[in-house]
């Protein structure tokens, strides 16, 4: 009974056998980035089965722009779970308590902010990307409902951050599961029996994200051993809003820049009509999973070097950086290879059109090495962050994303047009997708290496 009870409580890594508490502490995380990867792919199966492929590809068209309206919360979370590592490895209690109070009332601002504004910039941005006319009602309805909704999904990636701070990766699973089945119930429900079409997914996304975000407050306001939480730490100060900012930030911009060029790559792709657009929806949906493990070890050596450099363990970061990489490459081999294998099945949960099935595949076999570069792109940008060096991984982002991916991807679609192919040959978009991060890779590893991210122990 102990044991179960020690895996909801925080997690001191600045002591043991540095892979030992890094792979520890993925495990969980790793299965809560694959559930909330559920999210996304069970919307994208419900609708596909119940309702049809041009609804799929509303689905996916839509998911850009919401990534790039969330743009706020990403960097909040970057910039809070640096500051809880490193607080938290410190042992300052009172800094700690300051840094989450303020964290959760700039969230409820934020998302106040957005709930009211992003509602209307959904249908001209979607005009503005050429979305085809057959989805853009269905993009519309999806994004409206995410937006009105938005709250649960920021608190929810905020607070479970905070959680992984400090060490504690098993909770915010918990939820994650809890929410998860509440998801796919709601989908089947609202899609199947009430058929409220595309929509409805959205609404059960969004219901079940609130509750995961409660759970994740109801359990930090019993952590009463750990911080303080009332309405002093509420406050926000213009130190921890500061820090916040600061670290936050570049990852925030990093995500902006991405957002960008996905928009920018989905209006080329939203050129190549509805069956492609469907194709890569799928892709993207399997490419979801094959990336969990580089997330999850980037996340956990984030958080495992915020810990050691907040205890001033700097030697005990450079082992963890090595061994956790070391492991990611191989778990991240080990997955390709399983999507490889068995992709055509994976695809087939989607969508019973063979065309489909085969388009999707073949792009998969272009993307397939990629994975495995980018295990090493999320491990050492993790190393960085936690470090407190949030600015060189934005860096790398913007030249591989502007400056490498959108120019390639459009280059190839130039270079390739015909008479019989007048936008050019679809590879441009999952080989531009390849280029990107193998570029990512060597650049990532040439910045680790020069080493200025040691000199920047933010706290």
């Amino acid at each position: 009974m102990l044991s179960i009870k020690k895996l909801f409580e925080p997690t001191d890594m600045t002591v043991g056998t540095p892979w030992k508490s890094i792979v520890l502490f993925t495990i969980p995380m790793l299965i809560g980035n694959i559930a909330q990867q559920l999210y996304n792919t069970v919307d994208s199966i419900v609708v596909g089965h119940y309702i049809g492929d041009s609804a799929l590809a509303a689905v996916g068209s839509a998911s850009p722009i919401l990534n790039m309206l969330l743009v706020l919360f990403v960097g909040i979370s970057a910039g809070v779970g640096i500051m809880v590592s490193q607080y938290f490895g410190a042992k300052n209690r009172e800094e700690l308590s300051h840094t989450i109070g303020t964290s959760i009332t700039i969230t409820a601002l934020c998302s106040i902010l957005l709930m009211i504004a992003a509602p209307f910039a959904v249908r001209p941005v979607l005009e503005m990307l050429n979305t085809p006319v057959g989805i853009i009602d269905g993009c519309d309805s999806y994004l409206t409902i995410m937006m009105y909704g938005v709250a649960g999904m920021a608190y929810y990636n905020i607070l479970s951050g905070i959680l992984r701070g400090m060490g504690d990766s098993f909770s915010a699973l918990i939820y994650l599961l809890i929410a998860t089945v509440i998801n796919i119930f709601l989908d089947v429900y609202f899609v199947a029996e009430v058929q409220m079409g595309v929509g409805g997914v959205a609404l059960a996304t969004v219901i079940a994200q609130g509750i995961s975000s409660a759970l994740c407050l109801v359990k930090l306001a019993r952590m009463r051993a750990t911080f303080d939480l009332g309405v002093k730490q509420l406050k926000p100060t213009k130190k921890h809003s500061g820090q916040i900012v600061k670290l936050g930030l570049p990852s925030g911009l990093t995500q902006m820049i991405f957002s960008s060029a996905m928009i920018v790559v989905q209006s080329l792709t939203n050129s190549f009509g509805e069956t492609l657009i469907a194709a890569n929806v799928i892709v993207m949906r399997v490419d979801g999973f094959a990336m969990m493990p580089n997330f999850s070890f980037g996340t956990a050596l984030t958080t495992y070097t915020g810990q050691n450099v907040g205890a001033r363990k700097l030697d005990r970061v450079a082992t963890g950086a090595k061994q956790g990489t070391l492991i990611a490459l191989a778990t991240s081999a080990t997955i390709t290879l399983i999507i490889l294998i068995f992709g055509r099945q994976l695809m087939s949960l989607f969508t019973s059109t063979p065309s489909l099935i085969d388009q999707s595949m073949y792009q998969m076999r272009i993307l397939a090495v990629g994975y495995i570069a980018m295990a090493v792109t999320q491990c050492l940008s993790g190393v960085m962050r936690g470090a407190g060096d949030t600015v060189t991984p934005m860096w790398v982002s913007l030249m591989t994303t502007v400056l490498i991916r959108v120019p390639v991807a459009y280059g190839i679609s130039f270079l390739t047009r015909t008479p019989e192919l007048p936008v050019g040959r679809f590879e441009c978009i999952p080989g531009s997708l390849l280029i990107s991060w193998v570029c990512g890779a060597l650049i990532t590893t040439f910045f680790f290496k020069k080493g200025a991210w040691r000199q920047k122990a933010a706290l």
